[in-house]
C-alpha cells in the first residue's frame, strides 16, 4: 500500500498537469444577415452565357403573335378609299354588273403591268377568263368578280412596298373566327362544300382582288 501512494507522488511531480483538462481559447465570427442569405455573384465570364443574349431586350414573340392573331380590321365603306384605288374598284365593279368584258379587257390594259389572273401562264387575259368559267362566256367569272368586290376588305401592310387594298376580307381573315353573319356573308361568294377544303388547307383560296394605293390591279385571281 505504501509503494503505491509513493508512485502517485511521483507522478504527480512529474506530470503535474496530467490531470487537468486543457482549456481551448475558442473565437467567434460574426456572420452578417447578407452573408448568409445570398451568395457572391458569378462573374459573367464564368456564366457560359455569350454576352449578346445577356443584354438582348425582353422576347416579344408571344405580344407579337396575339396581336398577328387578331383579326384585321373589315371596311366596307369604299369613300375611304384613296382616288386611285376607289377608281379601279368602280371600274371593275361597273364592267362586270354590265357583263361587258370588252369593258373589262380596257380596265385590264389600263394597268403599266398585266395583273396577275394565274399562278400559271395564260394567253389573252379575256380568253382565258371565258376559258375558266362555267359558262364558256365569262358571265359566271363576271358575277364572282363583281360579288368580290360588294364584299368587305381590308387594308394591308401599310406604308409598305407591299400596301393593298384586298377583297374579300376573307382571304386575310382567321377561318375559325369568322361570326354567323360574316359566315352568311361568305356563302354569297363561295359553297360550303369550298368552305369546308379551305378549312382543310388553311386558308381562302378562292378568288380575290389586289389593289395598290396608288390604283394598280395587281391580282383577279383563285388558288394557292
Amino acid at each position: 500500500m505504501g509503494r503505491v501512494i509513493w508512485v502517485a507522488v511521483l507522478v504527480f511531480c512529474f506530470f503535474p498537469t496530467a490531470g487537468i483538462g486543457k482549456s481551448v481559447t475558442t473565437d467567434t465570427i460574426p456572420v452578417s444577415p447578407e452573408s448568409n442569405s445570398q451568395t457572391a455573384p458569378i462573374p459573367v465570364d464564368q456564366l457560359g452565357v455569350p454576352q449578346s443574349e445577356l443584354s438582348r431586350e425582353p422576347d416579344q414573340t408571344k405580344a407579337e403573335t396575339s396581336t398577328d392573331l387578331t383579326p384585321p380590321q373589315v371596311l366596307y365603306n369604299t369613300s375611304v378609299l384613296p382616288k386611285p384605288v376607289a377608281r379601279m374598284h368602280s371600274q371593275l365593279r361597273q364592267a362586270a354588273l354590265e357583263g361587258d368584258m370588252n369593258r373589262l379587257r380596257m380596265v385590264l390594259e389600263s394597268n403599266e403591268l398585266p395583273p396577275t389572273l394565274s399562278f400559271g401562264d395564260i394567253g389573252d387575259p379575256i380568253d382565258f377568263l371565258k376559258e375558266s368559267s362555267g359558262d364558256g362566256e365569262g358571265f359566271e367569272i363576271l358575277a364572282i368578280l363583281a360579288d368580290t368586290l360588294e364584299a368587305g376588305f381590308i387594308h394591308v401592310d401599310a406604308g409598305t412596298p407591299q400596301e393593298m387594298y384586298i377583297w374579300p376580307y376573307f382571304a386575310r381573315f382567321p377561318l375559325s373566327s369568322l361570326t354567323p353573319d360574316q359566315k352568311v356573308e361568305m356563302y354569297r361568294i363561295i359553297t360550303a362544300g369550298d368552305f369546308a377544303e379551305m378549312e382543310e388547307f388553311g386558308a381562302w383560296t378562292f378568288y380575290r382582288v389586289g389593289i395598290g394605293p396608288d390604283g394598280t390591279l395587281h391580282y383577279f385571281v383563285a388558288g394557292d
